[in-house]
């Protein structure tokens, strides 16, 4: 078996076809075939590990080089997608050694941190992932929206084809990037594909001339259902703004439906609002996001309460060694020591980029088997990494 990387052209009989075989209906049709070629642009800067033997492709994953916000602090993230094997190649270990060489090689070129989408959560847990929050899909009817049409409220929205608003649906993401805690965003070779397909329209809410929140959305049949996918909004205006916009389809369709972030309420929108707010998670289609940090540079300069404590790190191939945390001076720093009298955790690497990622208390990491933690070390590690709600936004 040899391992190696495969770009452009050399994509469409090695890592589509597999990939088509994981994720969609098979087998597939010669013109569906016909259309990987269209992708091709698109995963020109992803990089593609494959594992074959005797000229049969038998597996392959993928990382798109992107960016994430940590507490507050934007870095390169390696977006794992793409992980499929040959059907008489599966369980044998290839995809754990394409992972670990696809993941060294992203860590070397500065990615420190990585997240996915897993086909199965517990593989991926053996790799140092854990679960991050999955978005909420909310639903609710046009009709319960009607008191907003007697609301005058300041702004504006605007109204276009996403091939048209893509620069400013860009712009406002690359925002969001700065100041949402999770978020990510691909690449620009990626992220072009919304415009280039020009499947949704793109609404807008503009406050100062600025745009403040936006969603792109279909409508699949008259009498039938607005479609709508990420619900972004900076403050509860712009919200209202887009969902005024809504309430004005009362007579064309009978249910909205938006994605929207972890730690959004969307029962507290309006009174009288009808709304099924759902997050379902479900193997092997419907996981929750999983990320892990790659190295501990991620964790360097951090926001950070105040807290001292060692950690030792164990089980892993990337986080490893015993290091002092200190956030005393309100940014965390990294210290190699291993004296001195501070109090003392043992932590996974999934338990650390859980406190990193802020979606665990450290009590917590005992009783899920990533880590030993002490009364005092949670105290310390309480202090350091406050819970915070990622949004990782980017679906891939």
């Amino acid at each position: 078996m040899t391992i190696r990387r495969v770009t452009d052209d050399d994509r469409l009989t090695t890592s589509f076809p597999l990939a088509a075989y994981a994720f969609e209906s098979s087998p597939i049709s010669a013109t569906r075939a016909a259309e990987f070629r269209d992708y091709l642009p698109y995963n020109q800067g992803n990089r593609t590990l494959i594992a074959e033997e005797g000229g049969t492709t038998l597996a392959a994953v993928t990382a798109i080089p992107m960016r994430q916000n940590l507490r507050g602090t934007v870095l390169p993230m390696a977006g794992v997608a793409g992980v499929a094997t040959h059907p008489l190649a599966r369980r044998q270990g290839h995809v754990r050694t394409l992972l670990h060489q696809l993941l060294d090689e992203m860590r070397d070129e500065g990615h420190s941190l990585s997240a996915l989408y897993p086909f199965r959560p517990s593989f991926y847990a053996r790799f140092g992932y854990v679960g991050l929050p999955k978005p909420r899909r909310v639903t609710f009817t046009p009709a319960n929206l009607g008191a907003l049409l007697r609301v005058d409220l300041p702004g504006e929205v605007g109204w276009e084809r996403i091939a048209a608003g893509y620069p400013a649906w860009r712009a406002f993401t690359e925002r969001n990037l700065q100041e949402r805690h999770g978020f990510s965003i691909f690449p620009e070779h990626r992220a072009v594909g919304m415009r280039d397909r020009d499947e949704f329209w793109l609404l807008t809410a503009r406050v100062g001339g600025e745009v403040t929140g936006a969603v792109t959305y279909r409508i699949d049949e008259h009498g039938g259902t607005l479609h709508g996918n990420e619900l972004l909004v900076n403050d509860p205006l712009s919200r209202t703004l887009l969902l005024q916009f809504f309430a004005r389809h009362v007579d064309q369709i009978e249910r909205i439906t938006v994605q929207v972030p972890p730690d959004e309420l969307p029962e507290l929108w309006l009174t009288d609002l009808d709304v099924h707010v759902e997050a379902r998670t479900a193997v092997p289609g419907s996981s929750a996001p999983m990320a892990r940090l790659l190295s501990l540079d991620a964790l360097r300069g951090l926001p950070a309460g105040p807290g001292r404590v060692r950690i030792e790190l164990t089980g892993d191939r990337w986080l490893t060694g015993t290091h002092l945390l200190d956030g005393t001076t309100g940014a965390l720093e990294l210290v190699d020591d291993s004296t001195g009298r501070v109090p003392t955790a043992t932590l996974t690497a999934a338990g650390l980029s859980a406190l990193a990622y802020g979606v665990l208390d450290p009590a917590e990491l005992p009783l899920r088997g990533l880590g030993e933690v002490p009364v005092d070390a949670a105290t310390e590690l309480r202090g350091l990494f406050p819970r915070r709600v990622p949004y990782l936004f980017a679906d891939f």
